[in-house]
């Protein structure tokens, strides 16, 4: 399994989560009436990121890094660390906040709940595995857009080996 495929499954699952909490989308032209809609997710990075404030609501799910390591006579282990990005819209600044801290709530739990996306998929929430969840509300004064990210460590599946281990 791959880190593309990790992004996919944890794109889909995203997608689920947050399928029933509608956030409001700005207006983009004159004579457009005020809509909601769940907040779009992407992987890696914005379609278009000249102009992000148009995609808003929404999530990308990055790989910041991967560590793969061996121990002698053990199979190789391999985790990815993934930064969620939240930003959302909303003119009311306390509604605003509110509604980004929902958004990040609803997938923090959803993860605490089941951490096994896919069932290939593990988000390490131990310690001393270097896992856990981190988030943050961006303390930024970016309104009427509100963002914030969050941390996660997932296990990937165990690559075998096609050659016999020499030593």
């Amino acid at each position: 399994m791959t880190k593309v495929e990790l992004l996919d499954a944890l794109t889909e699952w995203t997608r689920d989560v947050i399928k029933d909490l509608l956030l409001p989308v700005r207006v983009q032209k004159e004579g457009e009436s005020p809509s909601e809609r769940p907040a779009e997710v992407y992987r890696q990075r914005l379609p278009d990121s000249k102009q992000p404030a148009k995609k808003a609501p929404y999530i990308i799910h990055s790989t910041v890094n991967g560590t793969h390591r061996q121990r002698r006579g053990e199979e190789v282990t391999s985790t990815v660390t993934v930064r969620s990005v939240f930003c959302v819209y909303c003119e009311d600044e306390q509604e605003g906040s509110l509604m980004l801290l929902n958004l990040m709530e609803r997938i923090r739990i959803a993860l605490l709940k089941d951490p096994i996306i896919r069932n290939q998929f593990l988000c390490v929430l131990t310690e001393e595995d270097d896992g856990g969840i981190e988030d943050l509300v961006y303390p930024d004064d970016t309104a009427p857009y509100y963002m914030g990210e969050m941390l996660t460590v997932w296990d990937m599946p165990k690559v075998k080996r096609e050659v016999p281990q020499v030593w």
